[in-house]
C-alpha cells in the first residue's frame, strides 16, 4: 500500500521549507569571518569543535594571517600556538599551512569555486568545499555535518548512511536557489532545538514533519 500522502518525503520537504521561509527567513553561518579566506580557515579549524570555540580563536589568526601569502611562509610552531585551544591542533596547524602554501602557488591566492578545486586543499574535505561554495558563492550545494546528518534521519528526510548519501536526497527534495539557506536551517535547528541527546520536542516548531516524533507517538499511543 503507498504512503499517505501525509507521510512521503516530498509532504516532508515541502512543510519544512514553508516554516522554515517564515520563521528563519535569515539562516547564516555562526563562524565569524571577513573574507572568503578566512572563512576557510574557520571552517577548517572548526571541524569536531564549536563554532564559539573557533570564533574565540580565530581574531588573532586573522590578525596575524590577512591573506595566503602570509601563512604559507609561517611556521608550525607559529601556526600551532594560535589554534592550539581549538581540536586536533596539531593535524589543523599543517592543513592550514598547506592549504594556504597551495592557494598561493596554485590559485594566485584566491579561494576557488569550484568543489573539486577546493576539496584539493589540505584539510578540505567535501563538506568543507560545500560550506565555502555555498556561503561565499551560492552555490546550490548542501553541506552535511553532524547535525545536518541527525536531523535528517530524525526527520525523514534520508536514511542515507553516508554523508553524501544524505547529501544527494538534501539536493533532491531542496529547491536550488534554498539549498545553501536550508544547510543552515537544518544546523541551526539541530543545534539550539533538535539537539543530539535531549532534542526539544516541546519547542519545536516542525514536529509535525518530524518521523522520529511521529514514530514515538505512535508507539506511545499504543503502550
Amino acid at each position: 500500500m503507498a504512503e499517505p500522502v501525509r507521510k512521503t518525503r516530498a509532504w516532508r520537504f515541502a512543510g519544512l521549507t514553508e516554516w522554515f521561509s517564515v520563521n528563519m527567513p535569515t539562516a547564516e553561518t555562526e563562524l565569524h569571518y571577513d573574507s572568503p579566506f578566512h572563512l576557510l580557515i574557520a571552517v577548517i579549524l572548526s571541524a569536531q569543535c564549536t563554532d564559539k570555540r573557533i570564533n574565540i580563536a580565530t581574531p588573532a589568526i586573522f590578525a596575524k594571517y590577512p591573506t595566503p601569502n602570509e601563512l604559507a611562509s609561517a611556521s608550525f610552531d607559529e601556526v600551532f600556538g594560535l589554534v592550539k585551544s581549538v581540536s586536533y591542533p596539531n593535524n589543523k596547524a599543517h592543513h592550514l599551512i598547506g592549504m594556504a602554501r597551495k592557494l598561493r602557488d596554485e590559485f594566485n591566492c584566491e579561494v576557488p569555486s569550484d568543489i573539486d578545486s577546493l576539496m584539493s586543499l589540505p584539510g578540505v574535505g567535501r563538506k568543507t568545499a560545500n560550506v565555502i561554495a555555498s556561503v561565499v558563492y551560492d552555490k546550490p550545494v548542501i553541506a552535511v555535518d553532524t547535525h545536518v546528518f541527525r536531523l535528517a534521519h530524525r526527520l525523514g528526510l534520508s536514511n542515507g548512511k553516508t554523508p553524501q548519501a544524505v547529501e544527494k536526497d538534501l539536493t533532491k527534495g531542496f529547491a536550488a536557489e534554498l539549498r545553501p539557506k536550508a544547510h543552515h536551517w537544518l544546523i541551526l535547528h539541530g543545534r539550539y532545538v533538535c539537539t543530539a541527546r535531549n532534542p526539544k520536542c516541546n519547542e519545536c516548531g516542525i514536529y509535525t514533519f518530524c518521523k522520529e516524533f511521529s514514530s514515538k507517538k505512535t508507539a506511545k499511543s499504543e503502550n
